[in-house]
């Protein structure tokens, strides 16, 4: 009797735990990036979140829309959403000019100065932040 009570008293947290981390996949957000481990999978599915209920999550991937049931997965980690910083944009213009070079060379050409212009845009913004892990599916215990 005492045994059991204790078995009890153990189990209880860790079906709780196990309830409590698809709880935090069902919070996620809509459109939430997620990559999710399947059962006997080796590549990862990158995609983004359309729906979740009880045993399946809705995803759409390049259009296309598919249900990943939650039995099938091992792992799914979400990227968190970024702040929206504005986006820092750097410009640089230069211009040189280069004065004729007065040795002697093959004829017909007259010798002026030349002018190069160049410019350089560069868009800068913080890069995405790294996937957390949300949900990972407790390991059932072996069967005798």
């Amino acid at each position: 009797m005492t045994r059991f009570f204790l078995f009890a008293l153990l189990a209880v947290p860790v079906l709780l735990g196990a309830d409590n981390s698809w709880t935090k996949v069902q919070d996620l957000k809509h459109g939430v990036e997620v990559r999710i481990y399947r059962k006997g999978v080796s590549e990862p599915l990158i995609v983004k979140l359309d729906e979740v209920n009880e045993d399946r999550i809705l995803v759409v991937s390049k259009n296309a829309q598919m249900a990943v049931a939650k039995a099938d997965i091992e792992r799914l980690d979400a990227r968190p959403l970024a702040k929206t910083a504005p986006r820092k944009v750097t410009t640089e213009s230069t211009a040189k000019t280069v004065d004729p070079d007065y040795t002697p060379g093959p004829p017909g050409g007259v010798k002026v100065p030349t002018t190069s212009y160049g410019s350089t845009a560069t868009w800068g913004g913080g890069s995405k932040p790294e996937f957390e892990t949300v949900y990972r599916r407790v390991a059932e215990a072996p069967r005798k």
